[in-house]
């Protein structure tokens, strides 16, 4: 194509794709009027640009007519009026259906979050929260108590009030507001209790996402305590193995029979601490005491497993102890110290097979562990042995070369010296 001056006519063809992509932008963006007007209002109307722009729905595309009807690209008050569909202040009681319009229409949401579910609605009527505002009570949490409303964030998003982070705080708005829960007659210290638990530990400051709050053990939507004869199921979702245990064992049909809930009947709820060897036994801080007094079975088998499990950790200590010594001597102990792993790993078993409430599984993982022990022990004596005598062969040697080097002194004295 010829491209001199006279036909640079022809060059915009090349140039329209370009124009076209990047006006295309500006053409579709559509002014929001509800922003602009209510931007400017005082609180609680105030919806700032920043604000919107950040809400999960504006991000998708959506605008305050989704929710609220109208008109947003008009000016005037025309785009409040009825027949631009203007709904105007959704009550409390009226959130949870018009949020589930969407969120419950699988159609609807495939088109923007296809792995969402679409049920949050109908779990949302079976929980306590759902079954008090169906009854009139609109004190209890909707869907915006929880997740907020004009700046909805996504769940993945860290300053979203449902990120795990930020779940308990979310929930202790109300349930930790003695005054707003006054008239439920529940208690009003969980987020206290919480925030000195090993699962607020593990969350936090560990930053392990996949530990424990809130919703984990009483769901989101579908939000229920769980009772007295479900609550072991619920601990169960992670703490498999002790779940399975306590099966086993003779608590549990003598806690069901007395009407006491599982795991929590010795750990607390949401004040659980991290548990200790002192927790099993007789001692001021042991759970067995709480029900089992002196001379009866179960508290004379908590005393035995309570000093085994101490005396493999002492064993433990004392090797590990002597296999450093030897180690900073200048000893090779890698090996036993691997060995001693298998020690450590024991006590963790047996501290496990404590949920079997039966002395012999606990003395089966601890004289696994002794055994090990009792290996590891040898090899450091042996190898402080060893190292006591290269001690004294090097003090035996250093005293062989200096009598020798001054016998050689001395004999060259007497060679060198004068001849009479």
């Amino acid at each position: 194509m010829d491209m001199s001056p006279s036909n640079a006519r022809f060059r915009w063809l090349f140039l329209l794709p370009a124009i076209l992509w990047l006006a295309g932008p500006v053409c579709a963006q559509v002014v929001n009027n509800c922003v602009v007007c209510h931007s400017a209002l005082d609180p609680p109307y105030k919806v700032t640009e920043e604000q919107f722009a950040h809400d999960i729905h504006s991000q998708k595309g959506l605008t305050c007519a989704a929710c609220h009807g109208g008109d947003p690209t008009k000016a005037d008050m025309d785009a409040m009026s009825k027949s631009a569909g203007f709904r105007g202040k959704i009550t409390r009681s009226q959130i949870p259906s018009l949020c589930g319009g969407c969120h419950g229409d699988a159609a609807f949401m495939r088109k923007y979050n296809p792995s969402l579910r679409t049920d949050q609605l109908s779990q949302y009527v079976t929980s306590v929260h759902g079954k008090l505002l169906a009854k009139g009570d609109t004190k209890v949490a909707v869907c915006i108590d929880c997740h907020g409303v004009h700046d909805l964030r996504a769940v993945n998003d860290a300053q979203s009030s449902v990120y795990p982070l930020n779940i308990a705080k979310t929930c202790s708005r109300c349930h930790a507001d003695a005054e707003y829960m006054k008239s439920y007659s529940i208690p009003t210290d969980q987020f206290a209790k919480y925030n000195t638990s090993v699962h607020h530990d593990a969350l936090v400051v560990r930053g392990d996402l996949s530990a424990p709050t809130c919703t984990t053990c009483h769901g989101n939507h579908g939000a229920a305590p769980p009772g007295v004869s479900t609550v072991q199921n619920v601990c169960s979702n992670c703490h498999v193995f002790q779940a399975q245990l306590y099966e086993k064992s003779p608590h549990r049909k003598a806690f069901q029979d007395a009407g006491l809930p599982g795991c929590v009947t010795c750990h607390g709820n949401h004040g659980v601490l991290h548990p200790t060897d002192e927790n099993i036994g007789a001692g001021p801080k042991a759970f067995c005491t709480q029900c089992h007094v002196s001379g009866d079975a179960g508290y004379s088998a908590a005393e035995k497993m309570h000093d085994s499990l101490r005396q493999l950790e002492a064993s433990i200590k004392s090797s590990d102890q002597l296999l450093q010594k030897a180690e900073s001597s200048g000893m090779e102990v890698s090996e036993a110290r691997l060995e001693l792993d298998q020690a450590r790993d024991s006590l963790t078993k047996a501290r496990v097979s404590v949920h079997v409430f039966q002395l012999g599984p606990v003395e089966q993982d601890v004289q696994t562990g002794l055994k090990v022990t009792e290996k590891t022990t040898k090899a450091g004596k042996d190898a402080l042995a060893e190292r006591e005598f290269r001690r004294k062969g090097l003090a035996l040697s250093l005293v062989f070369i200096f009598a020798t080097v001054l016998g050689l002194y001395l004999l060259i004295r007497r060679i060198e010296g004068p001849s009479h």
